[in-house]
């Protein structure tokens, strides 16, 4: 007997779901493409629980008569190809005839359409025809799905919160209303509108509508072409930057892709205006002879396949790195008035109270002789005992951790704190003497010249110090006079419930305002030093696309860019105490020797290494 047996057209239709129909977002873009093939000039959109329970999508297109919205269902059914040449010359979104039926077969699909002389309804469940009759609708197309996965629980477990599907949802209504601005979109979720166009072709009034209006004001329009290739579009000012890459919008032949090489050229392109891990909004449509382009490799119609694409690549960094030059603008600072944080006054208690021992601090200042450093210090100095066994020299009174009498005294946890604090050894032969570029303190040693990036380093002290005030939920908060106001995307604005768990840990919550703007009407105490706004914006980025962010790796973000943003800037000039005090705080890390983002904070070069260079031997 065979074992080989043709698969059932239910089937088959269930296993092509698996490819195009991922999640509600899946769906949105087919059916929004097919509006769009349609030449519909308004497209509504209303999602329900995310679109898990519910999703309607209606447009004011051409519609279908009975015979076309029946063959619609069927597998491989297309209007939009008719021969094999017609596969390397597609014009239109959608040309598998994959879609319908592969939705139908894995939810409940009602279709009401009119080509201006019938009206028809069709009605399937889970690939099953269940209606098929005349109804009364206006011209267009309205197709309403529901029930989505509920007999294929192992695809129906995968779907995550009913915020996060929206969110993905609303950011593909967001790319397709950028690469088709002549159309008019409107999304909603359960009953409330978050996102709409007027369609009028301004792609800037929807970064408006998307971003807010300082991005919009700042879009440089920019165009090009060759032989093969022409592009247009906007290039956001490098000031204004993101700390992910999803920020870059590309369409071919208004199809919206994907394209890992087109989005190198872009970051090419900023590399001279942008530091590094910053990513740009960029707005790049490309149009092509059709010829040029194979959409036929994935069914889900992102990745492509180009000729000539390093032309293309060429094209493209040249043009916006061109229009971005001739246009550049600096950071415009604007006067902001700090709220004041409010302190508590010192208590002043009837009774007396012991005063903690104050640590001296230690004299920075390299020695050769034992008998100098005695001579150099009048107390004695802690230090790991572990050290001694090296046979290093150290000052008078280093060793004492090591006599028993103190081992007595001492606990474990006073002990432990000393070497954590001191155990150092080579910051305590450095002698500061000067300042390079008001951005380097110059210091040396025994072993010769010490470099140390002022920065990077006040950036790893006030990491580790922050590291401790935020191990434990902060709960010391000051209200603000002024809300800080935030433009957000409405994928954003459908994650306040989840952004606002993750980040109340850190005493910080979002609360709407409007469809597109988010505030902030208080402040955690350790936010003082911190620019406000820009902060925000960066932590906002991290949810742009996946709200299960790893709470660890959330946090360590959220230290890293506030120890920057509180640290000594590069070009400032420091005083010589600035300068000793940079390395008293370098003394106190655990790990002095690398800033939170990886760089380094010292370098050295050895006074053997200087003489080579000058030639003395």
């Amino acid at each position: 007997m065979s074992k080989i047996h043709v698969l059932s057209e239910h089937l088959t239709n269930m296993i092509a779901a698996g490819e195009v129909v991922e999640r509600p977002a899946g769906i949105v873009k087919e059916c929004v493409e097919n509006s769009i093939d349609a030449k519909a000039k308004t497209i509504e959109i209303e999602a329900f629980q995310g679109g898990i329970e519910r999703l309607i999508i209606t447009d004011d297109g051409i519609g279908m008569d009975k015979e076309d919205a029946h063959l619609a269902f069927m597998r491989h059914a297309t209007s939009k190809m008719h021969s094999e040449e017609d596969l390397f010359n597609i014009h239109t979104m959608g040309f598998r005839g994959e879609a319908l039926p592969s939705i139908a077969s894995v939810a409940k699909v009602e279709l009401n359409t009119n080509d201006s002389n019938e009206s028809t309804l069709i009605r399937y469940s889970y690939g099953e025809l269940i209606c098929e009759e005349s109804s009364s609708c206006p011209r267009g197309t309205k197709i309403d799905i529901s029930g989505l996965f509920v007999k294929t629980p192992a695809r129906f477990k995968h779907l995550k919160s009913p915020s996060y599907e929206f969110s993905v949802i609303a950011d593909i209504v967001n790319k397709m209303a950028l690469s088709h601005p002549e159309i008019r979109f409107k999304l909603s979720h359960d009953g409330r509108v978050v996102f709409q166009t007027s369609g009028n072709g301004k792609i800037q009034e929807i970064l408006y509508h998307m971003y807010g209006r300082e991005v919009a004001e700042n879009a440089v329009y920019f165009e090009g072409k060759n032989d093969d290739f022409k592009i247009h579009g906007y290039a956001i000012q490098p000031k204004i930057n993101r700390a992910t890459k999803y920020f870059m919008y590309i369409t071919l032949n208004t199809r919206l892709i994907r394209s890992v090489p087109i989005q190198k050229a872009i970051l090419d392109a900023y590399s001279h205006f942008l530091p590094p891990n910053r990513f740009p909004i960029v707005v790049l449509q490309i149009e092509s002879d059709a010829q040029l382009v194979d959409v036929n490799v994935h069914p889900n119609k992102w990745e492509v396949r180009l000729s000539k694409q390093n032309d293309l690549l060429e094209l493209v960094k040249n043009t916006i790195r061109d229009s971005l030059s001739n246009l550049l603008q600096t950071v415009q600072i604007k006067p902001k008035v700090k709220t004041p944080i409010f302190e508590q006054e010192t208590l002043n208690f009837p009774y007396p109270i012991k005063n903690e021992r104050k640590t001296e601090s230690i004299i920075e200042k390299g020695f050769k002789k034992k008998e100098e450093y005695e001579k150099s210090y009048d107390y004695p100095i802690k230090t790991n005992p572990s050290i001694k066994e090296e046979k290093i020299e150290y000052p008078a009174g280093l060793e004492v951790l090591t006599k028993p009498e103190l081992q007595k005294e001492e606990s474990i946890q006073e002990i432990e704190s000393v070497e954590k604090a001191v155990g150092y050894e080579f910051f305590y032969h450095l002698k500061v003497i000067g300042q390079l570029k008001d951005s380097y303190i110059l210091c040396e040693n025994e072993e010769g010249l010490v470099i140390i990036d002022q920065h990077a380093a006040q950036e790893r002290y006030h990491y580790e110090m922050l590291q401790e005030t935020l191990n434990k939920p902060c709960n010391n908060l000051q209200p603000l006079m002024l809300p800080i106001q935030l433009d957000v995307s409405s994928n954003i604005m459908s994650q306040v419930n989840t952004i606002n768990e993750k980040t109340s840990f850190f005493g910080l919550e979002f609360e709407p305002f409007g469809n597109d703007q988010l505030i902030v009407r208080e402040i955690p105490l350790w936010f003082q030093d911190v620019h406000e706004e820009a902060f925000l914006y960066d932590l906002l980025d991290f949810f742009e696309k996946d709200n299960e962010i790893d709470m660890s790796k959330l946090r360590k973000h959220v230290l890293a860019t506030m120890a920057c943003h509180s640290s000594i800037r590069f070009n400032r000039s420091l005083t010589m105490d600035e300068m000793k005090q940079v390395i008293e705080d370098l003394k106190k890390c655990k790990q002095p020797y690398h800033c939170p983002h990886g760089r380094p904070t010292i370098i050295t070069m050895s006074d053997h290494d200087l003489r080579k260079e000058f030639e003395r031997g």
